[in-house]
This record gives C-alpha cells, sequence and structure tokens, in this order.
C-alpha cells in the first residue's frame, strides 16, 4: 500500500535554558518592548514552553530568546529601535517564523500575533529539562553528566548532530544507565540519517525503562519510516498507554493501523484523537477518511473530508483532501 506522502516528519527543536544577548550600554540608544502573542488559526493560545526566539532583521542573528507563558505570549524588553523577527518553536508546533517587523521609539511597547500550525507528523523528539518527562533510573544521574547532556541539547538546537552524540557519549560513559541520555543520542543519529546507530540507541533506552514514552514514540516513528506497521504499533500502544491523551500519538498509531489494514481499529483510534478538546490533528480525519472509503462508507468518508477542510482550510494537503472530495463525487453521480 502507498505510504501518505504528506505525513511529513515532524519539525522537532529543542526548548534550550533560557539565554539573553547583553548589549552594549551605548547613552542615547532608544529602546522598545515587544509582546509576542503565539496563537492558533483559531485563535487559540498556543499555551506555554514554546521557545521564541527574537532574531535581528531578516538575519539569522539571535538577539534575545524567551518562552510563551500560560497564555501564549512572551515578553521582549528594552530592545533597541530596529528591524526584528521571531521564531517560534516547540513540542507539539510546527517551527514558524513572523514577518519582519519595526521596534519604533515612538513606540514604547507593541504587540505581534504568530499563527503557529500543531506538529502532525513523524519526526524524533528529544527530551529536555521542559519536557515535563523523566524515567525513573534517571532520577539519580550524576551532576557531570547531566552538564553533558545540556551541552547536548544546545548543541542540537544549533543543529549540531555530531557535536550532540559526542556529548551524549560522554553523558553515557559517565552514567551508563541514562535513558535520557540514550534517547536523545537516537535522535541525534536519525538527525544524521544512521538509522542502524538511532534504532540501537533508542532500543538501549527502552531496554532499560520500557515505559519511557519517549523512546517507545521516537522508535515507532523509525519504524514507521522504515514501514514496519507491526512493531510501529505495538510501541505506540506502549506509548500511549503511558499518556492516553497524547493526540499526535493516537493519530500516529491510527497510521500504523490503517497501513496494516486494519480499518476499524483505525477509526476507532481516530476518534479517541476527535475527542481530545484541546488538540486538533487534522490528520486523524483524513485517516479516518481513507478508512471509511476502503469500508465503502462515502458518506463517513466525504463527512471526515469535511472537518479536515474545518480544521486545515488552505495549503497543499487541505487541495489534496479537496481533489479527493471531487473523486467521490464524480464517482457518486
Amino acid at each position: 500500500m502507498q505510504y501518505q506522502r504528506w505525513l511529513a516528519p515532524v519539525l522537532f527543536w529543542l526548548l534550550i535554558p533560557q539565554v539573553h544577548a547583553q548589549f552594549g550600554g551605548n547613552v542615547g540608544v532608544k529602546t522598545g518592548s515587544v509582546h509576542i502573542h503565539v496563537v492558533y488559526a483559531d485563535d487559540r493560545k498556543a499555551g506555554s514552553n514554546l521557545l521564541v526566539r527574537l532574531m535581528e532583521g531578516p538575519s539569522s542573528t539571535i538577539v534575545q530568546t524567551t518562552y510563551t507563558n500560560d497564555a501564549g505570549k512572551a515578553d521582549f524588553r528594552n530592545i533597541p529601535v530596529g528591524n526584528y523577527h521571531v521564531v517560534v518553536s516547540g513540542d507539539g508546533i510546527e517551527t514558524t517564523e513572523s514577518a519582519l517587523f519595526e521596534v519604533d521609539s515612538r513606540q514604547v511597547t507593541q504587540a505581534q500575533y504568530v499563527t503557529v500550525r500543531q506538529a502532525e507528523a513523524n519526526g524524533p523528539r528529544p527530551v529536555t529539562p521542559q519536557s515535563g518527562t523523566v524515567s525513573a533510573s534517571d532520577l539519580n544521574v550524576p551532576s557531570k553528566a547531566r552538564k553533558q547532556l545540556d551541552k547536548a541539547n544546545e548543541a542540537m538546537v544549533r543543529q549540531d548532530w555530531r557535536k550532540a552524540a559526542e556529548l551524549l557519549g560522554k553523558a553515557i560513559a559517565i552514567y551508563p544507565q541514562y535513558v535520557a541520555a540514550y534517547n536523545n543520542l537516537g535522535v541525534a543519529y536519525g538527525r544524521m540519517d544512521d538509522a542502524a546507530h538511532e534504532q540501537e540507541a533508542l532500543q538501549k533506552a527502552i531496554s532499560l525503562d520500557e515505559h519511557f514514552a519517549p523512546a517507545c514514540e521516537n522508535l515507532a516513528k523509525l519504524y514507521l519510516r522504515q514501514k514496519d506497521f507491526s512493531q510501529a504499533e505495538s510501541l505506540l500502544g506502549k506509548a500511549v498507554s503511558m499518556d492516553p491523551n497524547n493526540g499526535q500519538d493516537l493519530t500516529l498509531l491510527a497510521y500504523a493501523q490503517y497501513m496494516q489494514r486494519r480499518y476499524d481499529a483505525a477509526i476507532a483510534t481516530t476518534q479517541k484523537v476527535q475527542a481530545l478538546t484541546n488538540q486538533h490533528l487534522a490528520s486523524a480525519h483524513y485517516i479516518a477518511a481513507k478508512a471509511y472509503e476502503h469500508q465503502n462508507r462515502s458518506q463517513e468518508a466525504f463527512a471526515e473530508f469535511q472537518m479536515f477542510l474545518k480544521d486545515e482550510p488552505t495549503g497543499p494537503r487541505a487541495d489534496h483532501v479537496r481533489s479527493d472530495m471531487a473523486k467521490m463525487q464524480s464517482s457518486a453521480q
């Protein structure tokens, strides 16, 4: 069965310790403040712990970094006048760049809104201090090993995967039972397209703690890329049992079931996604629609396509769904 190409890899980004660039104390330099509001397309607040990087002009030079609060808001204060843009990233969203805006000396403070989309795909994600997920075996990690992990996370933010792998190797040498380090090592190898070592590191993480959901999820994503849907389903089932409200894992589980032609199971899993009031994952509607199609339940399939377009009305995926709907209508006629 053909792999659904629109399920693109997850654009995961790390949350790094807060860093502020220092400005020189030049006399006469005017400053202003910017309040960044991160929202979804339906104006819902995107929530907390999203990394917001203030960039100089249209360049990639980082001026300041901070995180959103529970209201999806991030503040930058005492910014020298000039042109800037922001990059917003974090768990569960697609990395998004804002348009260029000006910090004007005539405005003491101003607000900028950045609209983001939820991430819906299958790339690996690392564990960071902000992730809130800790293996029981990691509770006694020596401080030296933890420092190596923190440095590795910073290297991963810079996309210096080889340096990250080197630092993670040092962390593991200090503490061989370091589950989070093995998980992140698997992520680094995955970004270097080294699937063999990626799999080895993630399997080691799971062997140390079979209840560590991030490693189960990441290894499942590797199996999905390798089209080993049975293995992926087993691991995603474990991840979901530990976090039943994880809409992304449920969607991937439904996809694995669909690719094994287990259409009833896939539909049931997508219904669990749709029951989550705080998550709107359009891909779940698409999987349900295709499963209904295979069962010759055209009415239910069409309804799921319509719900997909309600969640995601524009873009290439929406165009693809409209094409599917047009084909269904043509066949019915």
